[in-house]
């Protein structure tokens, strides 16, 4: 099939070269002359594991370009895809103004273009979004009505980090239709992916999207507020409890003798509060969207109570083990919002240095993932970035893990203690439980009562 995706983030980009990998044609449209030019010579402009091979080989094929140019595209394909972003406003609500600005463009593209199209929503978007607002924009521009051209809300479940794994290995597809034409032309696009594929309303379809991100970011809430309960709890570990938890069939049940721990479980994990792109930010507008229908969110209230507390919660384990944060030097490690990207978007790490620079700490940053300071780092004067985890680690008072990556477990943390002045170090995702540490120094894990 010819597929225009319209927006070349992770969503867009991800989306279109994974659609190349298996055969098909697609131009990927974005209004960023740079970005486009990048994506031709084979550049993504992001970090995502595998996606650069992928996209060189489809460039290779001619399988995929990339274009300003919405209009022409959009008049060849058979299927368009808005993959435009969906910001936070400031009231928590979701920003609707690139979705509305795609669909105007694509139905002025699809006006005496001819021919059957569908057009697709791929953004997180709230329910009633695809059949109210991009439909009624798509009508007025193109001077067609919905069933002319198909309509569909086709929701993404990638995860930054593993995206290519997940569109190519999908655990199910939902295909929210206008009509059945629009569905049954949308699957062809998908007929080569072997998973249950979903056909449903346009709004089961939205709401899916934010019911599934809703309740990954329950499980991380419900097992930091444990955690919480333990560090208060002498004698109580939230390894330990969640570890038992995880045992019950089910959860982790027995098939054929052998015990299967499903990827939920990862979200059953004690740390310092989930960030990205998708997960604040979709339960916020989902939290928005209820109280329009006089609907009170109280779970999804108190899931981001718990997230917003739990950087705080570091700081607070490293005031207390030095006394004093004022004229202290601590070392955050981990910028990124969790391994195997380079997104700091709603990190945690971005509040801990700020609450850290306000109780008069001079702050380090490092992260495995950036080899220069990211132009995204907005923590204000006097943190220092360093590229290297002895650089960091060098006359810090404490050490603050943030990220849970893989180096930091494996790193030489005898000599790493070595650099520093006092040695305290706070595990904000508990990957250091592991380490055999010398005296001297203070390992302090998170879902723990100090000692």
């Amino acid at each position: 099939m010819r597929i225009t995706i319209i927006g070349t983030g992770y969503v867009g980009l991800t989306t279109g070269v994974c659609l190349a990998g298996v055969g098909h044609e697609v131009i990927c449209v974005d209004v960023q002359r740079g970005r486009v030019d990048a994506i031709n010579r084979g550049a993504s402009p992001f970090y995502e594991p595998g996606l650069d091979e992928m996209l060189a080989a489809s460039l290779a094929d001619g399988r995929l370009r990339a274009t300003t140019e919405l209009a022409e595209s959009v008049a060849a394909s058979e299927v368009t895809l808005i993959a435009v972003g969906t910001p936070q406003r400031p009231d928590g609500q979701i920003d609707l103004s690139y979705i509305a600005a795609a669909a105007r463009d694509v139905g002025a593209a699809l006006r005496g273009a001819g021919g059957y199209r569908v057009v697709a929503v791929k953004s997180t978007v709230v329910p009633g979004t695809t059949d109210t607002l991009v439909r009624s924009l798509v009508e007025e521009a193109s001077g067609m009505a919905a069933g002319d051209f198909g309509l569909c809300m086709n929701p993404e479940f990638l995860r930054e980090g593993s995206a290519v794994y997940d569109f190519n290995s999908p655990d199910r597809i939902v295909i929210g239709q206008w009509d059945e034409k629009s569905g049954r032309t949308m699957a062809k696009m998908y007929e080569s992916f072997d998973c249950p594929k979903i056909f449903t309303t346009l709004r089961n379809a939205e709401m899916i999207k934010y019911a599934s991100n809703s309740l990954l970011a329950t499980l991380i809430s419900f097992s930091n507020e444990i955690a919480a309960l333990c560090e208060a709890t002498p004698g109580t570990d939230v390894e330990d409890v969640l570890a038992g938890v995880h045992l019950d069939r089910r959860l982790s049940p027995n098939v054929e003798g052998r015990r299967v721990r499903p990827e939920i479980l990862s979200f059953l994990r004690a740390g310092c509060g989930f960030g990205g792109s998708c997960l604040p930010k979709d339960v916020n507008a989902l939290r928005a969207y209820a109280r329009e229908r006089s609907v009170e969110p109280h779970v999804l209230d108190a899931v981001l109570a718990v997230n917003s507390e739990r950087p705080a919660q570091l700081v607070r384990m490293a005031e207390e083990a030095l006394g004093t944060l004022e004229g202290a030097t601590v070392a955050v490690m981990g910028l990124a919002f969790k391994p195997g990207t380079d997104d700091l978007r709603e990190s945690p790490s971005l509040p801990v240095i700020r609450l850290l620079s306000e109780k008069g700490a001079a702050v380090k940053t490092y992260d495995p993932m950036f080899t220069r300071e990211p132009p995204d780092l907005r923590v204000g004067d006097g943190v220092g970035f360093c590229g290297t985890a002895e650089e960091s680690l060098r006359g810090a008072d404490a050490a603050l893990v943030v990220t849970g990556w893989p180096e930091f477990a494996e790193a030489d943390w005898a000599s790493l203690c070595g650099l520093m002045r006092r040695k305290v170090i706070i595990d904000g995702r508990n990957v250091l439980r592991g380490v055999s540490w010398s005296a001297g120094v203070t390992y302090m894990p998170v879902g723990q009562a100090p000692a």
